[in-house]
């Protein structure tokens, strides 16, 4: 047996159809019942807990619990980036499973990434972070210039370090196949966007909706 990581065992267990829907429901950042998961996935709900209890031991999945209710949720944005970077490859490569309608287009537009914007707008908005020199990117790895910390407390972002938990990550974006903005940064401009109702969720979805003027304000900040 080769030393390392076991790649084939993460392999196994993302790539069973149940368990893979179960992930991608969990994409959105909001923690889930065993059985809304189960709907997720289309299984019964013992089925639905047997997949999840193989997604905890492989340290895949949190569980809190809430009086009676237990909730499932993503281990963390590690297992979200990989979630996202292998959805990105199987559209790049694989079948589609369905024929692409209207909510398909508003996800490729904007979109919840376990805690942070994703979809066109994100993208735009990381290059154009980049090309204004607020951040700075060597191929894949992204840090904030020396202007960065004034620019965003200008706004009302804070860029102070978390530990375990890098400022700015960059997160290969499926629906476009080029990096968007990850890390603590990223969830922070995704709070902000919610909080000053520039966008909302959409229900049961994880796209992002922009009103008119949330459009142009958040254009305005972020792409001006």
């Amino acid at each position: 047996m080769r030393e390392g990581p076991d790649i084939a065992r993460i392999a196994s267990l993302v790539g069973d159809p149940a368990r893979a829907n179960m992930l991608t429901a969990l994409m959105g950042g909001t923690a889930l019942t065993a059985s809304e998961l189960a709907l997720e996935a289309g299984v019964s709900l013992p089925t639905a807990s047997s997949h999840l209890s193989k997604l905890m031991e492989g340290g895949l999945l949190t569980l809190a619990s809430q009086g009676r209710h237990r909730y499932y949720g993503l281990a963390g944005p590690q297992v979200a980036g990989m979630i996202e970077a292998i959805t990105g490859v199987a559209a790049a490569v694989g079948p589609q499973r369905v024929r692409p309608g209207p909510r398909d287009a508003a996800m490729r537009v904007a979109r919840v990434c376990y805690d942070h914007l994703a979809g066109e707008q994100a993208v735009a908005m990381l290059d154009r972070l980049v090309a204004r020199q607020v951040l700075l990117r060597d191929d894949n790895e992204i840090r904030l210039a020396p202007s960065a910390a004034s620019y965003f407390a200008a706004i009302g972002i804070g860029v102070e370090s978390k530990a375990r938990r890098p400022v700015c990550r960059a997160c290969l974006d499926w629906s476009v196949r080029r990096s968007h903005l990850a890390g603590t940064l990223g969830a922070a401009i995704l709070d902000k966007i919610l909080l000053e109702k520039w966008a909302r969720r959409e229900k049961d979805s994880r796209a992002v909706v922009f009103s008119p003027t949330g459009k142009q304000a958040f254009e305005k900040v972020f792409l001006g």
